[in-house]
């Protein structure tokens, strides 16, 4: 794929619930393209209905095509409907915040969510890109993602993202191992503050990890019990969406995890 369609592309990521207009420059800034370049490829994307313009603010929103192209993916690759009451039985059992990510492009973006109950919880926002380095979900996928993944982030700068995040190649490699050999991921405050994750990967019909499901939980209100409730909780939800995909769990993987989903 040529750079420019890949930038172009990549111009859809910046819109999200909490931003889903934006305008020229902002997209120009957020993206490090020049604003002529980016003005042609919303333009291009326009056409397409990927994209379009308010008239009288003149700022950009996405267009019915993604929403066409969403129903046609849905159709033909139900994720929403297996996904989500897998992610309620989870987010029931653990009283916390459940959610699901798939790898998107060059990124790990958030597909549901169901979110606690308790007055004190962690929100997600739907289509919310989740970054490997910092996240519970980004580390369970580069775990169990293949080495091609892990090296292409391993080779980028990672952004800090609280002061606890790890943004040397070498201390997340060592992070990346752990997981591998415990079969889950965990993140204490390093994408957020006050904000403990625990995932669990999914694998698609290769036996890769293709996303991640996991349970974000207030720092504070993660306990021993809580996390051994956690922990079950979220391998069984990663099997059974990894099940529910058609994906396959590499035999090696299903017996590391096995005493930890039935709590022996």
């Amino acid at each position: 794929m040529s750079s420019t369609v890949v930038k172009a592309l990549m111009l859809l990521e910046h819109f999200s619930e909490d931003e889903p207009e934006l305008g020229l420059s902002e997209l120009a800034r957020r993206s490090g393209v020049d604003k002529a370049a980016v003005h042609r490829m919303l333009g291009a994307m326009a056409e397409t209905g990927l994209v379009e313009q308010q008239a009288d603010s003149r700022l950009y929103r996405l267009g019915a095509g993604v929403l066409r192209l969403a129903r046609v993916r849905e159709t033909a690759f139900p994720i929403s409907s297996i996904v989500q009451p897998i992610l309620d039985t989870l987010s029931a059992e653990t009283g916390e915040t459940a959610h699901a990510s798939l790898i998107s492009g060059r990124a790990l973006a958030n597909i549901a969510t169901c979110e606690s109950k308790k007055g004190s919880r962690v929100s997600l926002i739907a289509g919310e890109v989740l970054p490997y380095h910092s996240t519970a979900s980004g580390l369970a996928v580069l775990a169990f993602g293949g080495d091609a993944l892990l090296q292409r982030v391993l080779s980028t700068s990672l952004e800090a993202k609280t002061r606890f995040t790890v943004t040397e190649a070498s201390e997340l490699g060592a992070r990346v191992d752990v997981t591998r050999e415990k079969g889950f991921s965990e993140s204490d405050q390093t994408n957020e503050e006050d904000v403990h994750g625990i995932a669990a990967p999914v694998f698609d019909r290769t036996g890769m990890a293709c996303g991640a499901v996991s349970v974000s939980t207030p720092s504070h209100r993660m306990t021993e019990v809580q996390r051994d409730l956690t922990i079950g909780a979220v391998l069984r939800a990663g099997s059974a969406i990894t099940d529910g995909l058609g994906g396959q769990r590499p035999r090696s993987y299903a017996d590391l995890i096995a005493p930890l989903m039935t709590g022996s």
